[in-house]
């Protein structure tokens, strides 16, 4: 490899990369923890073991550390910790309905926040423009053939 290609290399890893880096090595230390919880084998055991050691040593020193990571991230190390050790008491099928009510939770917010910011906008519109605007989304008819006579403000 030449001077020149290693230069270019070390400069194609922005923040960006070492972001989605560290996402990654998160991401595997917490299916590592799941996955090999109650191993029996060596080698799993092995794994689940490097995984918890990583998650609970303070340490800085190397880049991709957990609390180096959590700080690239944006993320409260002791928060994560606890998600991850609640996580390892529940079994593979309940960790994954958390998971889904945590992303319908957050999906409910995103909703709820865009409609409050819809409202906010439609109050701040002239009230012949507002008018015309319920009557044409609130009222139209669907192409099914039945009406929404409610109008929602």
């Amino acid at each position: 490899m030449t001077q020149q290609t290693m230069k270019t290399n070390n400069a194609d890893f922005s923040g960006e990369s070492q972001r989605e880096l560290a996402a990654g090595v998160l991401k595997q230390a917490a299916q590592d923890l799941r996955r090999f919880h109650g191993a029996t084998s060596t080698v799993e055991r092995e794994l689940y073991l490097d995984a918890y050691h990583w998650l609970t040593v303070d340490g800085r020193s190397w880049p991709f550390s957990f609390l180096n990571i959590c700080q690239l991230l944006n993320l409260v190390p002791e928060n994560v910790r606890q998600e991850l050790s609640s996580d390892l008491s529940l079994g593979a099928f309940t960790c994954r309905v958390r998971r889904c009510q945590r992303a319908a939770s957050r999906l409910r917010a995103s909703f709820r926040q865009l409609f409050v910011t819809e409202r906010n906008t439609s109050a701040s519109m002239p009230a012949d423009y507002a008018e015309a605007r319920n009557l044409v989304f609130h009222n139209a008819a669907p192409l099914g053939g039945s009406c929404l006579h409610e109008n929602v403000n």
